[in-house]
């Protein structure tokens, strides 16, 4: 092994020439590297990841770490490769924002992969084009009914019934079709979050006559496979994590989403008369049994919902009931407050992954953040909804109550996010030497093969 580092150090030295090669000959090894970025930043990796990734390619390619700089936004990559001589510099955009795990796990491993067995650069190419061309997981239908068994899930959590788990999925469903052919139109993507929300909570709204009176927990539940919690922990953890821009930038995205469904949700509700919701019970059935169902169920739809691949669609139910029942043991049980007992519940199930990405081979957001999803306090956004809403009729101490609500749940929200990004805050640094070691091992193991 000592041999093998000694020929890595050699390597690196005549590396260090290739600086002095033509664009035409370094053009193609950037253009890879942002491919790959492009790829991680539009499936919904935070910027951290998407640098790791590139700078482990880049190591695959013979750039050496100390050449090559990058600058992450949420919209652009920025790649430049230089030493004393000279200095190349390329743009990406990425255009296309949305969720696919699959996506992120097949770059993951292909970055390592490409290390250990040599790729050649039309070898890396050929594994990133079938990357990109990768079929969804699950078609339409089964991610359409993940969409309404995860806001059914949802629905179960805040207390409703079977019934009005029944009702929520099957609204669900339909208003997740009809966003999908607001896209397919061509529709201005907030355009079509307001027209969704706005159709899924009249769908929801029109169940009393089914049941003969108004579901309040379909109404409040339907809509919240809109929500942005991927983005918004990618947020949050961009910002722990420097990423200050690509960070604003996501979270002004997501204020944006949550703007759209408040309007599509505020014209609903007012065409159909609703009134304040505050007096009705959302105090669940059992606080044990039927919240595990409900958080595995929620879990599971919104993995479909992100493309996880679906051997890790029975890991990241138990994640969800981990979170959830942790999350309600320390509250109900130990007296902490909701925002703590969601932290402890993130933070577990992060710590766990840290173990588990060995154990399934696959990038830890993958297992943490569908397993979190369940914890979103949307009971609570409603309060702040509905007060706001009635702010010139409601009294003062409603207003205040309702405000409370809302502030708990950004807090909420923001310890779920961190309680995630647990690992990366406090063994960040630890978890990189590792990577950075193994790295090592595989190129000095790869210059060995090459001399041999």
């Amino acid at each position: 092994m000592n041999q093998s580092m000694e020929r890595l150090g050699e390597k690196q030295e005549n590396k260090e020439q290739v600086f002095s090669q033509p664009f035409a000959e370094i053009g193609p090894k950037m253009h890879l590297l942002l491919h790959t970025g492009q790829l991680l930043m539009e499936n919904g990796a935070d910027s951290d990841r998407t640098v790791r990734d590139m700078m482990r390619a880049a190591a695959f390619m013979g750039i050496p770490k100390e050449n090559i700089h990058q600058h992450v936004m949420y919209t652009t990559l920025m790649l430049n490769v230089n030493d004393e001589q000279r200095s190349y510099t390329e743009f990406r955009k990425c255009t296309k924002h949305g969720v696919n795990m699959t996506i992120l796990s097949a770059i993951s491993k292909l970055t390592w992969r490409a290390m250990a067995k040599n790729y050649s650069l039309q070898d890396y190419e050929r594994q990133l084009d079938n990357i990109r061309n990768l079929p969804r997981n699950y078609p339409v239908w089964l991610t359409a009914l993940g969409a309404g068994a995860a806001c059914g899930g949802f629905c179960k959590l805040f207390g409703g019934s079977w019934l009005d788990f029944v009702l929520t999925a099957v609204c669900a469903l339909l208003g997740f079709l009809i966003r999908r052919c607001c896209v397919g139109y061509g529709f201005n993507t907030y355009a079509a979050i307001a027209i969704t929300s706005f159709a899924t909570t009249m769908l929801a709204w029109a169940t009393q006559f089914l049941t003969g009176g108004l579901n309040w927990y379909p109404l409040i539940a339907c809509t919240l496979f809109l929500v942005p919690g991927i983005p918004l922990i990618n947020a949050v953890d961009d910002l722990l994590n420097n990423f200050i821009v690509s960070g604003m930038t996501r979270a002004m995205h997501t204020l944006l989403v949550v703007g759209s469904m408040t309007f599509g949700i505020v014209t609903a509700i007012r065409l159909g008369g609703v009134t304040d919701f505050t007096s009705v019970g959302l105090t669940p059935d059992t606080f044990y049994m039927s919240q595990a169902i409900a958080a595995a169920v929620a879990s599971m739809g919104f993995s479909i919902i992100f493309n996880i691949p679906k051997r890790l669609l029975p890991v990241v139910a138990v994640g969800g009931i981990i979170t959830v029942l942790l999350r309600n043991i320390t509250v109900l049980e130990l007296g902490w407050s909701q925002a703590a007992g969601s932290f402890f519940g993130a933070a577990v199930v992060g710590i766990i992954a840290l173990k588990a990405i060995h154990w399934f081979h696959t990038p830890n957001i993958i297992m943490t953040i569908p397993s979190a999803i369940p914890m979103i306090p949307g009971v609570l956004l409603y309060r702040l909804l509905f007060a706001l809403l009635n702010i010139e009729s409601i009294t003062s101490e409603a207003l205040l109550a309702g405000i409370r609500s809302g502030v708990s749940a950004v807090i909420i929200i923001i310890a779920i996010a961190v309680g995630v990004a647990i690992p990366n805050i406090f063994i960040h640094r630890y978890i990189q030497q590792r990577k950075y070691s193994a790295e090592q091992r595989l190129l000095a193991q790869r210059y060995a093969e090459m001399d041999d």
